[in-house]
């Protein structure tokens, strides 16, 4: 099958750089699929789910947002933050749903409305991705 080089970056450390087969990235209108040959693109990314398919396994990786190229046969996503599944603390992602749970049961200014909101969504992704790879106990680690 046909592969594309995937590198996924933070300012912080590379997180990913392998020859993948598929990438699926939340884009700002839903998620993009990208395969090896795309056309060009640059688009920005929101928080979500990046799926990774490498040797018919997919892999999972929580995103906070970024920005994604493709040029070439490459696939470059410079993240704000990126974690794989296998690095998400379940209970550390639990307790910040419910910290930001409490804030918005106060009646926040809408920028402190918008934060809260941002922090949910981030923390629910987090828990999402972390709960895939319970979903296959006998999956390799995503990285």
């Amino acid at each position: 099958m046909a592969t594309m080089r995937l590198e996924i970056v933070t300012a912080e450390r590379l997180v990913y750089a392998e020859d993948v087969e598929l990438l699926v990235a939340p884009g700002i209108e839903g998620e993009l699929g990208i395969l090896p040959h795309h056309a060009p693109l640059l688009t920005v990314l929101q928080p979500g789910e990046l799926r990774v398919r490498k040797d018919g396994q997919d892999q999972f990786m929580a995103i906070s947002g970024g920005f994604l190229e493709v040029l070439g046969n490459k696939a470059t996503v410079l993240a704000d933050a990126c974690e794989h599944a296998t690095e998400i603390d379940m209970e550390r992602a639990q307790r910040a749903v419910e910290r930001v749970q409490e804030q918005l049961k106060q009646h926040l200014p809408t920028v402190q409305l918008e934060q809260a909101l941002a922090s949910l969504r981030r923390a629910q992704t987090r828990i999402k991705v972390a709960g895939r790879r319970r979903e296959r106990p006998g999956a390799p680690p995503s990285h």
